[in-house]
């Protein structure tokens, strides 16, 4: 073990010495927390968030999302409720989650802005204090399932998720290009590392299908992520495919009105936790 700088917050290392976590305020109910990994960006982490919290609501089960990539959240505008603001509790220092026409519960960083488009200049820790403020400061009511849409790589906000919210089990999400496996490797280090279960892999952009003849066209050439989920141990849980369907559906922000059947073992997967 290196030599400890007492820099809890930037350590990964299991130390007795520490108890990061941090706890729901009084009132607040989650059940299980689902962190949605990649070791890099543009893979679709925030797509195949909103898709499994939207198919395990319509399965019966109350879900929520925390959106932790703070500098570029685009979890409001798929839902559609990019103009929304987050309210206060009346009375107490705390914010009511925006919910959606479904009842998905959702704290995003745009929530609190004057504006969806002005940025966020903040350096990481400032950053990760914003993610355990969401966990701590937010009223979740009665929520079976939190997923938790992680930004891209193993950087200050995937280290305090993981070492903050007690966190079930991550799906790590990647693309049938060549760099699948660093993207897969690093998601499924850090995940080791901390002792963070792998619920699967999701392959986002896996083919297009002809609507004409119904052939599945593997646009970024064919995918190798069934050798690469066997060489880590964990099942592949969803290959889902690029259609004008979804695009147009979160450019609506109507995506709680999509249904991917190609996502049923990923949301089964996350359902069985409650069984546990």
């Amino acid at each position: 073990m290196a030599e400890c700088t007492h820099d809890c917050g930037s350590c990964s290392q299991d130390c007795s010495k520490r108890d990061l976590q941090v706890t729901l305020r009084a009132g607040s109910s989650v059940k299980k927390v689902i962190g949605i990994v990649s070791g890099k960006g543009g893979v679709g982490k925030s797509l195949v968030t909103s898709l499994l919290a939207a198919r395990v609501n319509k399965d019966g089960f109350r879900s929520a999302i925390l959106d932790a990539d703070i500098t570029g959240p685009s979890i409001p505008e798929s839902f559609g409720v990019g103009e929304e603001r987050a309210t206060a509790l009346e009375g107490e220092d705390a914010l009511n989650p925006v919910v959606t026409d479904s009842g998905i519960q959702l704290m995003s960083m745009n929530f609190l802005l004057q504006n969806e488009t002005d940025p966020v200049i903040w350096r990481g820790p400032v950053i990760a204090g914003a993610v355990k403020q969401f966990w701590t400061d937010v009223v979740w009511k009665d929520v079976d399932f939190m997923f938790v849409d992680m930004p891209p790589g193993t950087g200050d906000v995937p280290l305090t998720v993981f070492q903050s919210l007690p966190i079930d089990g991550i799906i790590v999400v990647s693309s049938p290009q060549q760099l699948v496996r660093v993207i897969v490797e690093k998601a499924v280090n850090m995940a080791n590392m901390m002792n963070i279960p792998i619920l699967g892999i999701v392959e986002n952009m896996s083919y297009v299908k002809c609507p004409d003849c119904g052939k599945e066209i593997t646009v970024f050439g064919k995918s190798n992520i069934d050798q690469i989920a066997k060489s880590f141990n964990i099942p592949v849980l969803a290959r889902i495919p690029m259609q004008e369907e979804t695009s147009r559906a979160v450019d609506a922000g109507d995506i709680e009105s999509l249904d991917i059947p190609e996502l049923k073992e990923a949301a089964e997967t996350v359902e069985k936790l409650l069984k546990k």
